[in-house]
């Protein structure tokens, strides 16, 4: 025990020797809710992240929508694959910047570990039926901290919760300290931040050119100027950007022109990949299914218990968090598996 004991100070000694003054430091970190005793061979950080990945609601991120519903084709992404893509990009800026890489992966892997079925739509589900102020960036944050593990959660790190709670943001133009009230308490999740922004820029181009709505010709001149040609080159340019921008700074940010182009970048997607009939359509469907759900499942809520298999949420009383809960959690599958259970009438043949 006492030689596995000084692989984990010695990677907080490295910490201090290494990372810059401004990272957080394993050694430092404001504790979880409930007292545990370190580990041998791993700091808090490296365990949270260990904890996240191997927990249920990681998994269940692989049948969840990024852009492309129900996608036949497995090689459009998923909340999965976005998941890991914002994590490489958030791993590489702060090895660049000598912040913390641990804390900054374990709070890329749990971003998105509440997000609901058929990407955003399930999050407006919930707000017209439930709470109107109902974000995935807090479900996943409740998800972690509450509902896994059979409802002990897996009791994260202060650090790792709070850039969970804080990953969303409106656009680049909001990544500055001095533009939002409610900011991240590390550099290591303001990193996260700017490349989930930049992760799901480029790969829903990516996507949106695979499934043949767009060209890459149909990009913006100006943005494939500024930003490249092809997905390499434009996630190079932002995250070299980001370093650069970056650098011995107590924020994270980005070059005005580039934070520019992106911007631009993403009112392109909005109004040409987002909005598309064809992706539309596709959303409207899903929210027919989560609102049909919603609606059978509150008169229903027996078979909500059942499913959650957590029968202590009847100590609760609260009928509206766990059903909220239960359709949250649901993946793509699941929700129209379920439609189709109680919806779709079944053949029958008389003899």
């Amino acid at each position: 025990m006492e030689c596995t004991l000084l692989i984990r100070e010695t990677i907080e000694e490295r910490e201090e020797i290494y990372l810059s003054s401004l990272a957080k430091k394993s050694k430092y970190s404001g504790g979880r809710k409930s007292f545990e005793e370190q580990d041998s061979l791993r700091t808090c950080f490296m365990r949270d992240r260990d904890r996240i990945i191997h927990c249920e609601a990681f998994r269940r991120l692989k049948h969840k929508t990024q852009v492309f519903l129900s996608p036949t084709n497995d090689t459009y992404r998923t909340r999965l694959t976005h998941t890991l893509e914002v994590s490489q990009i958030a791993r590489t800026i702060a090895r660049a910047l000598n912040l913390n890489e641990d804390l900054t992966e374990a709070i890329s892997l749990g971003h998105d570990a509440g997000h609901t079925p058929f990407g955003h739509c399930g999050e407006l589900v919930i707000q017209e039926n439930a709470y109107h102020d109902f974000k995935h960036s807090d479900q996943s944050v409740r998800v972690l901290e509450i509902l896994e593990h059979n409802r002990k959660g897996l009791n994260l790190t202060l650090e790792v919760l709070d850039g969970i709670k804080k990953h969303s943001k409106t656009g680049l133009k909001h990544i500055m300290p001095q533009e939002e009230k409610d900011y991240p308490m590390t550099l290591e999740a303001e990193v996260v931040r700017v490349s989930d922004i930049i992760a799901y820029v480029n790969h829903d181009i990516d996507d949106a050119v695979k499934s043949g709505i767009l060209k890459e010709n149909d990009l913006p001149e100006d943005t494939k100027l500024k930003l490249g040609e092809n997905h390499s080159n434009r996630i190079n340019t932002l995250v070299k950007d980001v370093v650069n921008s970056s650098r011995d700074k107590d924020h994270i940010s980005m070059s005005s022109e580039i934070i520019t182009t992106t911007e631009d970048l993403r009112a392109f997607l909005f109004s040409n990949v987002y909005k598309h009939p064809v992706i539309t359509s596709e959303i409207d469907k899903a929210k027919n299914i989560l609102h049909e759900l919603y609606k059978l499942f509150k008169l229903k809520m027996n078979i909500v218990y059942e499913k959650l298999n957590l029968m202590n949420y009847l100590a609760d009383k609260d009928e509206t968090r766990a059903l909220v809960d239960f359709i949250a959690s649901m993946t793509d599958n699941e929700a129209i598996n379920l439609y189709y259970r109680y919806f779709i009438p079944k053949s029958f043949y008389i003899i």
